[in-house]
């Protein structure tokens, strides 16, 4: 999405610079370091940074750190990293836990103001006070408390004297509401937790709907951008801000949030599938996490992409996982090299080649960029090709190598196959080929013509590696819909195949994690983080054509 794209979001902010609300845009990206960033967080982070560009505004990056129990500054580190790799470079950093004094500060005001108020009951108690969607709530015994009690109490809570769960302050708004969020929610709690900014400064802490928005108004955000389902939450988030008298207000805007379909985002569950070694950690190329992604080799400009084809707007979509792949191949088609590796070699021999003599063969890196020159491979002897290039008894149209038969090896020689060796078993275990001496470079003098073109690789000047077929992880549209059982009944026993063996064309030397190439006839593949100089390891980014259905 670039940033001279119009939408909603856009309009609502020139209306508000044109009335004089702001003369200035800034916005924020405020995450929760309790887990990794996904492929919905891309796009709010798409939104928040290219609008405040398109406004000569800044970003910000805020961790909404609220909630010490489930945070941690691995989720930080891992969050900045992703958001640079995006493309994407925050103006400041920010913590939520920055504002706590103000945040509290807001507290006893709203105490002093008789709109908030100490509450002994318990969380089941207050849940089952809150009535329904259908019912209206009830009022709490405790929300009668004068304001001197109320401060008391809450100047006890702040100073450590009370348990874990034994008081609430909650917001006095109106238990008669149609929304439930403003059903007098609470805005602060008793943790005795240390936090990983502020250790144990505090036992006290606010509920992200109380910490947000004074979050926002302190940071001098003016334009709050958030998900769809946030919406009910605005009527709140504006009360806060009213109740307080703070002057000049952000506004909050929601957007549809991306939902992809074969793909889960819900941090629970994907901690399960983590901590269960369901997956390869937060990072597995099978997830929808930025950092899975990156591992499998999307590239970041892919998934920039891929945003911006989706597009912003308020109705709830689902969209296909095959728009996202398109775009990966789109741009691998682009801008990666070409190589030639074998997953499932076969090994030829070319009788009538002279024994120990090699020589090179040049190949374009990229066919479709010759800017990006030439590479070198060696042809020799003893070479590879897959397994399935070969067949003892082909059936019709089929048109690679079988006995009698004459293919082109890529860029080398004519071929054709005379006999082949096999096991006890009957498993083939060398084919053996004449060449034409005169169809170097894949052409005959004489003009005829062979339907077969198969990729090889030298047996004595290659590279062994393993490779990881990836697909997708669940075979269900919504792995998350509970209806069909758990999610975990749902994951695809094929997701990944790995094969151990694999042959890579010589001359690819020095390759380090996040190299990709397209393997001609596989798919787009990357160096995984995991491959060391001992042991290389390729992870299939995705197959030259779309297997998505």
């Amino acid at each position: 999405m670039e940033e001279t794209t119009s939408n909603f979001i856009h309009d609502f902010i020139d209306e508000d610079l044109a009335a004089g609300v702001y003369d200035r845009v800034q916005t924020r990206f405020p995450p929760e370091p309790n887990g990794y960033l996904h492929i919905g967080h891309a796009k709010a982070i798409q939104i928040n940074f290219t609008t405040a560009k398109k406004y000569g505004g800044v970003c910000n990056l805020r961790l909404d750190d609220t909630n010490p129990s489930k945070e941690d500054m691995e989720y930080v580190d891992a969050i900045k990293e992703d958001i640079r790799w995006l493309g994407f470079q925050w103006n400041d950093v920010y913590y939520a836990s920055g504002y706590f004094d103000f945040i509290h500060q807001c507290a006893i005001r709203l105490i002093e103001l008789g709109k908030a108020y100490v509450d002994d009951s318990t969380a089941d108690e207050i849940r089952e006070s809150r009535g329904t969607l259908t019912e209206p709530g009830k009022e709490s015994p405790y929300r009668g408390r004068s304001v001197e009690e109320n401060l008391d109490l809450f100047c006890r809570m702040t100073a450590g004297e009370f348990p874990d769960g034994a008081r609430v302050l909650r917001a006095k708004i109106d238990m008669q509401s149609p929304n439930m969020n403003m059903r007098d929610p609470v805005i602060y709690r008793i943790a005795h937790i240390a936090h990983h900014q502020t250790g144990d400064k505090w036992c006290v802490y606010p509920l992200y709907d109380f910490a947000h928005p004074l979050s926002d108004y302190k940071e001098g955000v003016t334009h709050s951008l958030c998900s769809l389902e946030f919406e009910n939450h605005r009527p709140l988030y504006d009360w806060f801000l009213r109740a307080l008298d703070l002057p000049q207000p952000p506004r909050q805007i929601e957007f549809a949030r991306l939902n992809l379909n074969y793909c889960l985002t819900s941090k629970r569950k994907c901690l399960q599938l983590v901590n269960e070694g369901i997956v390869d950690g937060w990072n597995d190329p099978r997830m929808a996490t930025i950092c899975g992604m990156r591992r499998r080799g999307y590239p970041a400009e892919a998934i920039r992409d891929f945003i911006g084809r989706v597009g912003v707007s308020k109705a709830y979509s689902v969209v296909d996982f095959g728009l996202l792949e398109a775009c990966v191949r789109d741009n691998l088609n682009k801008n990666a090299p070409r190589c030639m590796a074998v997953l499932r070699p076969l090994r030829v021999v070319i009788d009538n080649y002279p024994d120990g003599k090699t020589e090179e063969i040049e190949l374009p890196v990229n066919q479709d960029k010759p800017e990006m020159g030439t590479r070198k491979t060696t042809f020799s002897k003893e070479l590879f090709v897959e397994r399935e290039d070969f067949m003892k008894e082909p059936p019709k149209k089929y048109f690679r190598l079988f006995p009698g038969n004459e293919v082109r090896l890529r860029g080398a020689y004519f071929v054709k196959c005379v006999g082949f060796d096999e096991d006890e078993d009957g498993v083939v275990t060398c084919v053996h080929c004449t060449y034409d001496p005169a169809s170097r470079g894949g052409n005959s003098p004489d003009g005829r013509k062979v339907k077969g073109t198969l990729h090889w690789v030298s047996a004595d000047d290659s590279l062994p590696f393993t490779a990881k077929l990836y697909d997708r992880l669940f075979n269900a549209e919504n792995p998350s819909d509970e209806s069909k059982g758990s999610f975990k009944d749902n994951l695809n026993p094929d997701s990944l195949i790995v094969l151990e063996g694999c042959r890579l064309e010589g001359g690819l030397s020095g390759l380090k994690p996040g190299d990709t190439f397209q393997f001609m006839r596989q798919g787009y593949f990357c160096v995984d983080t995991t491959s060391t100089p001992e042991k290389t390891v390729f992870n299939r980014t995705v197959q030259l054509n779309s297997s998505w259905k």
